[in-house]
């Protein structure tokens, strides 16, 4: 049975719509901020996150309000029920926020819907929750440096990690790097320029070749594709991941060449079909996911690492408690790999 047949049908009742923002510095260097929506009915509480970056959006949703999802419905008759509703009242600053809110709001429903029914997403799709092994994903500063990395290292010797590669890393940066044996992906960043975003990520040939050199066994991820680096990524097709561009099966079809390897983000989907029906799809094709963060503040954290919990616990999830991502390396975090809870509700960790 496919994955949404599973959960679709489930019943929700929703009698109240609440939001609520979240805002906390990063190791990236910016404020993040976020919006908690809670549905309410019955009793119970279901609660998304909705990760769209620029706050501005986040402001004119709290100003304006919920747009009134209240009601019966299935998960599918409410996921349909949002195609009508205006999610962003003065339209989003970019158009892939769309997805970002949307997945808030059926992440909600979903949450809600569970606690109603009184069981968890494990259950409800026969399934169960393992150990999650983590990454931590960071930048390495401005001129950067193996510091940050050797810091985490210190702490927990088996800390791996995904690095965002730029235009400074030089020939010793990398040689450091691969002498701590924890680098298991390495984004390129390369394909965040056709969502209107310029992260100052390098498409110089010669970086592509230092990290495809340099780190033999880490995932590459989102790659330019240009008349410069094609040449240099020939061959390592295998190794090449995609993050950005995946919203459904019909854009990992559209990728330029089957991929072995996926980065899933829940909220790049939009909808809980869509994010399970590329689940199957991976499943049935035999290409390796791992799961992948958007700095979540609040729930949209345990909701990442419960869908890798299900579907891919051993892979390179870009899912570690949020303390990771704090501006400083600080000491009793929790260990990869993560336990799941020993009694689940709902869709949450």
């Amino acid at each position: 049975m496919a994955l949404y047949d599973a959960v679709s049908d489930l019943p929700v009742r929703i009698d109240e719509a609440t939001l609520a923002r979240r805002e906390r510095d990063t190791s990236s260097g910016f404020e993040r901020v976020t919006t908690v929506v809670s549905l309410s009915g019955d009793g119970q509480t279901g609660k998304g996150e909705d990760v769209t970056y620029e706050a501005t959006d986040h402001d004119a949703l709290l100003e304006a309000g919920v747009p009134g999802p209240t009601g019966e419905y299935t998960i599918e008759e409410f996921s349909t029920r949002l195609d009508d509703l205006e999610l962003f009242p003065d339209g989003p600053s970019r158009e892939d926020f769309r997805h970002y809110r949307r997945w808030a709001f059926e992440s909600a429903a979903l949450d809600l819907a569970l606690r109603q029914a009184d069981t968890d997403l494990a259950s409800a799709l026969d399934r169960e929750y393992d150990p999650v092994r983590f990454v931590v994903s960071t930048r390495l500063g401005e001129p950067p440096t193996v510091d940050r990395v050797e810091r985490f290292l210190a702490i927990d010797p088996d800390l791996e990690f995904k690095l965002d590669a730029t235009a400074e890393w030089t020939d010793e940066l990398v040689e450091e790097l691969t002498e701590t044996g924890s680098v298991r992906v390495i984004d390129l960043k390369g394909q965040y320029r056709t969502e209107e975003v310029d992260l100052g990520q390098s498409t110089d040939p010669d970086l592509y070749r230092r990290v495809l050199e340099g780190f033999p066994d880490a995932i590459v991820e989102d790659p330019a594709l240009t008349n410069e680096t094609r040449p240099v990524l020939e061959g390592h097709e295998e190794r090449i991941s995609w993050d950005a561009p995946i919203t459904g099966i019909e854009s990992v079809e559209a990728l330029p060449f089957e991929p072995r390897v996926l980065n899933v983000k829940p909220s790049r989907f939009g909808s809980i079909e869509a994010l399970f029906a590329t689940i199957d799809y991976c499943g049935e094709r035999g290409i390796e996911m791992y799961g992948g963060g958007q700095f979540e503040l609040d729930v949209g954290r345990g909701q990442i690492q419960a869908l890798a919990s299900l579907f891919y616990p051993d892979s390179a999830n870009d899912v570690a408690p949020g303390g990771y991502n704090d501006p400083e390396v600080v000491e009793g975090l929790p260990r990869s790999p993560l336990n799941p809870p020993e009694q689940g509700s709902g869709f949450r960790w």
